[in-house]
């Protein structure tokens, strides 16, 4: 089977994507509170969405595109808050 680099691209972002919020998840189970984000959750996050972004372009699947482009806007936004506000 061969793989190429669009492909693992695409792969990247959805494992990247996946695996985000599961520190977060840890920890609000444990405390029992969700009112605090782990900035690190936040970089895999944005990450993972832009790199959805990248293999949207790449395939040239607008629905991809269009979907991760408002994602990344919005974890961008708040990344950028937390850094400010940390």
């Amino acid at each position: 089977m061969h793989i190429n680099y669009i492909t693992i691209i695409g792969l990247t972002a959805a494992a990247l994507t996946a695996i985000s919020s599961s520190p977060q998840m840890i920890k609000v189970l444990k405390t029992k509170c969700a009112e605090d984000w782990l900035p690190g959750t936040y970089w895999v996050l944005t990450i993972g969405v832009f790199l959805w972004t990248v293999h949207g372009i790449l395939i040239q699947d607008l629905p991809v595109i269009a979907a991760n482009v408002m994602s990344l806007i919005f974890v961008s936004a708040i990344l950028i808050f937390k850094i400010r506000h940390k």
